[in-house]
């Protein structure tokens, strides 16, 4: 089964006890409320913890213009960023003094090697990931479509389970992390 937006917002719909729906351009109230959340929806859980799924690492462009202050160098963000975790240089993703700002990475390196979250294609959102959004949808769906508060609170705790379960399912995907440098370690060696 090929996964598309309108796929998600249709199944977190049904879940609702609502009509589905096939496109986002329908003329119905559901697919208007699906339209206008959808894409904050999904970019807000995205950004709402490092999935690993949708880690990304890329080399960024040198911008022409410069800080006003504080740092020597601009880099434009990727257009698929959603979240920045680190920047590094040369083979070193991480390490980099940085700050965000404007849409741009400012720092006095020379290079710079940004560890981020993209917002991948729903082709490629794995299944806890899909359950998930779909339960944060229909959370997010019930209350314009429905006017009630409590089954939208009831909704939100659930999404708050899915999302849990699928961070920790998430988290399980890569070795656990070590400390790289820590001064304890060294005078016990």
């Amino acid at each position: 089964m090929t996964i598309t937006s309108t796929g998600l917002c249709s199944r977190a719909l049904v879940q609702l006890g609502a009509q589905g729906i096939s496109s986002f351009h329908e003329d119905t109230t559901e697919a208007r409320v699906a339209g206008q959340l959808y894409a904050t929806t999904l970019r807000a859980l995205l950004a709402s913890y490092p999935w690993r799924f949708a880690l990304a690492q890329r080399k960024l462009a040198r911008l022409h213009q410069t800080p006003t202050a504080d740092y020597r160098r601009a880099y434009a963000l990727p257009n698929d960023c959603v979240r920045v975790l680190s920047a590094g240089q040369s083979a070193r993703g991480s390490g980099l003094g940085y700050r965000i700002a404007q849409n741009q990475l400012h720092t006095n390196a020379e290079s710079v090697v940004l560890t981020y979250i993209a917002q991948p294609h729903e082709r490629n959102f794995p299944a806890f990931f899909q359950q998930a959004l779909i339960a944060q949808l229909a959370a997010a769906f019930c209350l314009p479509l429905t006017e009630s508060t409590s089954r939208t609170d009831y909704l939100r705790g659930r999404a708050a389970e899915e999302i849990r379960q699928a961070r920790l399912v998430d988290s399980q995907q890569a070795v656990p992390s070590h400390f790289k440098d820590f001064s304890l370690i060294e005078v016990r060696a």
